[in-house]
């Protein structure tokens, strides 16, 4: 056989269609919603998750653990806050009957010792909310870079959060080493985007810009199934070049540079090594008020410059305001004055 026949595969021999696989009216990717009840008997075992929070957060912890202890009962979850060791505990009970709720607790805990008010934590026992805790502090080794890129996300008096924020419908807290997003999964995986580019020295102001084209474009119906990609800006890395510095190579020299004086030789060089404690004091206070007395001394003397300076630009004022400036003005005040006569010749 010189053609080879195509194999047939057979995977799918017994596989029969479902009712549900064809039916237009079924939302396949819609989370189904539980309800009390619906869960038959208890969890067969306990399941449990601590976290610890900062001395500052205490405070405020006991004063909000009252509205979180009470939405989780709600859910049969048990809640627990021990001031000793400073750890906030959740945990399963007979009563629960949504499986994933102590998830949802794991979250608000975690959220809670990381400075996230309470409002926004208590969001995620709602169904589609969820939450991302992005770790930054590992982008960049020097701290001054960390520092200015952290601030670079926040942007002046938070405006760069705030415009992040309006354009994902996301809560965003930065604090520390650590970025909580509070939000929709599909808006949780853009603002992770946009932190970590920014931690990669990446302008946030660049994701921005495309996040509100694209806001704008989904707007319009025709551009629902066309490429964006020629809407979209397209910036090009820039790499400045540094100059380089020219180091001078020094002369060598065989023999090693002069040792330096130590302290205690300045100080015998001085006479102060001999003196005591209160000589010394003594020696440092006459050497302040002496250059006081210098400070104020050339003060005066640069005042007394300044006001005779004056008085010699007032008096060539005066004089040139004085002297006439046309020879007619001179003649008639000569001839006012009478020192002008009319002499007859022969």
């Amino acid at each position: 056989m010189s053609e080879q026949q195509e194999v047939v595969k057979n995977h799918k021999k017994y596989r029969k269609d479902k009712p549900w696989d064809n039916d237009p009216t079924i939302d396949k990717w819609k989370i189904p919603e539980i309800q009390p009840g619906e869960m038959n008997g208890s969890l067969l075992a306990e399941s449990s998750f601590a976290t610890l929070f900062p001395k500052y957060r205490e405070k405020y912890i006991q004063e909000v653990f009252g509205m979180v202890k009470k939405s989780l009962k709600d859910h049969g979850i048990r809640a627990e806050l021990n001031l000793m060791e400073g750890s906030l505990t959740v945990k399963t009970t007979n009563k629960t009957w949504d499986p994933w709720a102590i998830m949802k607790a794991r979250d608000i805990i975690k959220l809670l010792a990381r400075s996230v008010p309470v409002q926004q934590c208590l969001r995620l026992l709602e169904d589609g909310t969820f939450c991302d805790i992005i770790k930054i502090r590992s982008y960049t080794r020097n701290k001054e870079k960390f520092v200015k890129r952290r601030q670079r996300l926040i942007g002046p008096n938070g405006a760069t959060l705030k415009a992040l924020e309006l354009l994902t419908d996301c809560y965003i807290m930065v604090q520390g080493s650590t970025v909580s997003v509070i939000g929709n999964w599909k808006n949780l995986k853009t603002v992770r985007k946009v932190v970590v580019d920014t931690m990669q020295n990446v302008h946030p102001i660049y994701s921005i810009k495309e996040l509100m084209i694209k806001r704008e474009l989904s707007k319009d119906e025709n551009m629902q199934n066309e490429n964006w990609d020629r809407f979209l800006p397209h910036f090009k890395k820039q790499n400045q070049k540094k100059k380089k510095v020219i180091k001078k190579k020094k002369e060598y020299t065989p023999f090693p540079p002069e040792q330096q004086p130590r302290k205690e030789d300045l100080l015998m060089a001085s006479g102060e090594y001999f003196l005591n404690e209160k000589q010394r004091q003594q020696k440092k206070l006459e050497e302040k008020k002496k250059k006081q007395q210098l400070k104020k001394q050339q003060q005066q003397n640069q005042d007394g410059e300044e006001e005779d300076q004056q008085q010699y630009d007032h008096g060539e004022q005066q004089i040139q305001k004085s002297q006439p400036q046309d020879i007619e003005e001179i003649r008639e005040q000569i001839q006012k004055s009478g020192k002008l006569k009319k002499v007859k010749l022969f």
